[in-house]
């Protein structure tokens, strides 16, 4: 309730009022009933009325408009019962609403806050469930809460008390059906809670299974794999939809359960209340009165239990958000010694360093790297697929952190920069190039907000995106469509580049972003580097050997081991890894 209570505290007004909003229009109820009794009693008989009515009768009664007098009465009882009612409603909406804004918004930042192994542990679909289907079971809990957590209790109390006001000795009908009652309400929301956290579980594969398809649509189509994606969905569907069937096969219970007893509990005060009209101990009017308050009392008794349900539906929400909330982020600066210290110089080193994705894992992906990369330098990173280079250079910005050892960039350890002011100074091109809707310009703006359409324009040419992006009508202001689909392969690599370029980094990470370049305009790239990053330290991570081979320094990676460093005229002598590389891709005889 604590974690709750923060996005309480600045509504706390309209959680107040709504629920005292409905009080009103539970007064109203309890007064109508008495009033529609003493028209029957004592309008049609003619006898003593009660003090009430006879002030109702003086304010608005005139001649023989006893009935009219009471009717305004209850008239007005009703206004006030509306206004009540959308006072609370109103107030419920806005406190709800605003309720699920700010854990949303909450649980958004906390997203962008996880790394990669924090990232790793949710399913992208699962997080965009718990997003948006969770958080929105929250809100109509919330909702329902502050039009019902006074309201029902309210109306089950009062309309109880004036039963036994009217007769006490009719009211012990709800001594034998109120518990029965209670024991089956208990038993259906004890079993149904679980089927809704499994619920919650199918709608998250289900996201997950439609939010691949849409993003690899391209690959599903062109290996004709619509019926096996399609397999895929209906089985997803088909699981939440047992899901379903399970958790509402228990609750379809409830309604007509509660119906069943408020009907045998009216039976009953119809068979007993009768014969106390017939016997002259109860007036017909009180029977009318009386039956109305027990309708009430099973009402609310039938209102707090669908409070229940949503509860047991909001309580498995609320666990799977509070995951996300409660997730320790690895990767923080709250420890950092030195939060104010900018890349200066861009030198790096790395310590005895290992890493395992998976703390239980026997398998390091780095094991005991040791490596010193001078400032301004060009570094190419080389290996087989899967030996480690990515992970390697992505210590640099932290996207992970070390098990083992340390990484230094400038001589200071990076947990010691603020996140900040390290990715600052960093500049990553990754493997997988994302660009995101909007046009060429602010993908590009991404690099730096404030860059001048000077700048903008100069790193597009530093990266030989100018000469395609001018060939398109708009230009710059070119739209993309999402993830950049609506451009090739090279044209995305080199936005990337550009934009990576734009940031004016200490440090540029090329993470194979050339692969889908030709070698005439991948050699033009690398000239652009040599001359225009001459104070930036460049990291080239590369398949193909042209890449790397002018480099200051290339780093042969196998298995998570560096096993050898050099230039290219030492390691095609003395490396037998980089050889084995080198002579794959270049004819013999032409070396």
């Amino acid at each position: 309730m604590k974690r709750w209570f923060k996005y309480v505290k600045p509504y706390l007004p309209a959680f107040i009022l709504g629920p005292i909003c409905m009080l009103v229009e539970v007064a109203g109820e309890m007064v109508l009933p008495k009033l529609m009794a003493s028209i029957i009693d004592y309008g049609v008989s003619g006898e003593e009325a009660p003090k009430i009515v006879k002030w109702l009768y003086t304010v608005f009664g005139t001649g023989d408009g006893f009935i009219v007098a009471v009717m305004t009465g209850m008239i007005l009882t009703a206004i006030l019962m509306m206004i009540g009612g959308v006072g609370g409603a109103w107030f419920g909406a806005k406190a709800s609403v605003n309720f699920a804004t700010d854990v949303r918004r909450d649980v958004y930042k906390q997203v962008q806050k996880f790394s990669f192994k924090n990232i790793d542990r949710f399913q992208t679909g699962s997080l965009v469930t718990r997003l948006t289907n969770d958080i929105t079971q929250l809100q109509n809990f919330v909702n329902m809460l502050l039009r019902m957590a006074l309201r029902s209790p309210g109306m089950l109390i009062g309309a109880l008390i004036m039963a036994i006001v009217l007769n006490p000795s009719l009211t012990l009908v709800l001594a034998v059906v109120m518990p029965l009652m209670l024991v089956c309400i208990f038993f259906i929301i004890k079993k149904s809670y679980p089927k809704f956290s499994c619920m919650q579980e199918k709608i998250d594969g289900l996201n997950s299974t439609v939010q691949e398809n849409i993003t690899n649509v391209r690959v599903v189509k062109s290996f004709v794999r619509q019926e096996f994606e399609g397999e895929k969905f209906r089985k997803a569907n088909g699981q939440l939809k047992q899901a379903g069937y399970e958790a509402m096969n228990i609750m379809i219970l409830l309604s007509p359960l509660v119906t069943f007893f408020m009907n045998i509990t009216t039976i009953a005060v119809y068979w007993f209340g009768g014969n106390m009209v017939i016997n002259s101990t109860m007036t017909a009017g009180d029977l009318t009165a009386f039956i109305t308050y027990i309708t009430q009392i099973l009402s609310s008794l039938m209102m707090i239990t669908m409070m229940f349900m949503n509860m047991s539906r909001a309580l498995a929400s609320g666990k799977r958000i509070g995951e996300v909330l409660d997730e320790k982020i690895d990767i923080t600066d709250e420890n950092a010694k030195h939060p104010d210290l900018m890349v200066e110089k861009g030198s790096i080193q790395f310590k005895e360093l290992s890493f395992r994705y998976y703390k239980n894992s026997e398998e390091k992906v780095l094991d005991n790297i040791d490596l010193t990369i001078p400032a301004k330098a060009t570094v190419g990173i080389i290996g087989s697929t899967g030996c480690g280079k990515s992970t390697l250079v992505s210590m640099i910005p932290r996207l992970y952190d070390a098990d083992e050892g340390q990484v230094l960039v400038d001589g200071v350890d990076v947990k010691d920069y603020s996140i900040k002011n390290l990715r600052d100074g960093v500049a990553m091109v990754l493997q997988k190039n994302v660009l995101f809707s909007g046009s060429i310009e602010d993908n590009l703006r991404w690099g730096n907000e404030n860059a001048t359409e000077e700048e903008i324009i100069a790193a597009s040419k530093n990266a030989q995106a100018d000469k395609f992006i001018t060939t398109f009508k708009d230009g710059y202001k070119t739209d993309l469509s999402q993830g950049g689909t609506n451009v090739s392969g090279g044209q995305k690599q080199r936005l990337c580049i550009a934009r990576a370029l734009l940031k004016k980094p200490k440090i540029i990470i090329f993470d194979d972003s050339t692969s889908a370049v030709d070698t005439a305009t991948e050699k033009q790239i690398r000239e652009t580097f040599k001359n225009e990053l001459k104070e930036t330290t460049k990291i080239i991570i590369a398949q193909r050997i042209s890449s790397v081979i002018d480099a200051d320094m290339i780093v042969v990676m196998d298995e998570g081991k560096i096993t050898g460093v050099g230039t290219h005229d030492e390691l095609i002598k003395n490396n037998k890894e980089y050889q084995e590389i080198y002579y794959s891709q270049i004819d013999k005889e032409e070396a």
